[in-house]
């Protein structure tokens, strides 16, 4: 950010992100990342210099109004502009929508700071708001629109992640929006069955619609495959954050080949922790601690 407006990284999406420093090294990272896919679509990503998650945040415009879908991991605004970044890329007369892919704690932390901002809504966290606020009506299988003015949004229920999860399908750009159930990184199953329905549903809405990418809101992966440490800052040579249908396919098709089995199972380009997978989060401390006395991490 300089000045208050958010420096718009001119690389495409499937190129690097800033991944953090090494430990002890100078850190020069803004505490934002803005990449446009287009005049009207941004994809905001917070630094590992101010938050291990480096979630994702979308930003959807329409002609009448504008979709932020999650406002990340950190509260404060002099940490992390949040709010600064989206006033500087919307027009005046848009009205905002704030959404969230799911309730957990690193997609709606930075909710505050758009606590009375003019023409705004706040989606609330919890599932009687998250439904209120999306339009559903009925169960999870049902699939609703969001028009933002001449720019439509399908959005569907997929609860196995978190019970307020939910996908966003833009047309304008052929994006699907899936949060933390699908991306390349550790996509944690605490109902194995409830998520694999979820994505047996996502892929079948994928396949009646023209995706172009698939979109979550993390990376963990490295390109060669592996997974960074849980807490990791400093993550070199990151997977692409765009995927495919063919790998959402590959995740479903890996979830629905573990079954129930608890622990962590490797689906296509992602790693599936199935259950509370409490063996495999104790090696994640001991790989990070490694890492940390490495200065690698």
């Amino acid at each position: 950010m300089v000045g208050g407006s958010p420096m718009i990284d001119q690389a495409p999406l499937e190129a690097p992100w800033i991944h953090g420093r090494p430990r002890g090294a100078p850190d020069t990272d803004p505490p934002l990342q803005v990449r446009a896919l287009d005049a009207t679509t941004f994809v905001i990503r917070q630094s590992k210099s101010v938050t291990y998650e480096a979630p994702f945040l979308y930003l959807l415009v329409g002609a009448e109004r504008a979709l932020l879908l999650d406002t990340g991991a950190v509260e404060e605004r002099r940490r992390c502009d949040v709010r600064g970044a989206v006033d500087a890329l919307l027009p005046d007369d848009v009205d905002l929508l704030v959404a969230h892919s799911h309730g957990h704690g690193d997609h709606v932390a930075g909710d505050g700071q758009f606590a009375g901002r003019p023409r705004t809504t706040v989606v609330g966290r919890d599932v009687d708001s998250a439904r209120a606020g999306w339009g559903f009506t009925d169960g999870p299988e049902e699939v609703v629109e969001l028009d933002l003015g001449g720019r439509l949004l399908e959005v569907v229920g997929i609860p196995g992640h978190h019970p307020t999860s939910v996908a966003v399908y833009d047309r304008q750009t052929g994006s699907l929006l899936t949060g933390d159930s699908v991306y390349p990184g550790r996509l944690y199953a605490p109902d194995p069955e409830l998520h694999a329905a979820s994505l047996d549903r996502l892929v079948a809405f994928a396949g009646q619609r023209p995706v172009q990418r698939v979109l979550g809101c993390h990376i963990e992966m490295r390109r060669e495959g592996g997974d960074f440490p849980l807490g990791a800052r400093y993550q070199p040579d990151e997977a692409a954050l765009p995927m495919s249908v063919d790998d959402l396919v590959a995740v479903r098709d890996g979830t629905r080949a573990a079954g129930g089995r608890p622990g962590v199972h490797r689906v296509g380009p992602a790693l599936l922790w199935n259950g509370s997978c409490y063996p495999a989060l104790a090696r994640q401390v001991v790989r990070l601690v490694v890492d940390r006395v490495r200065g690698v991490a």
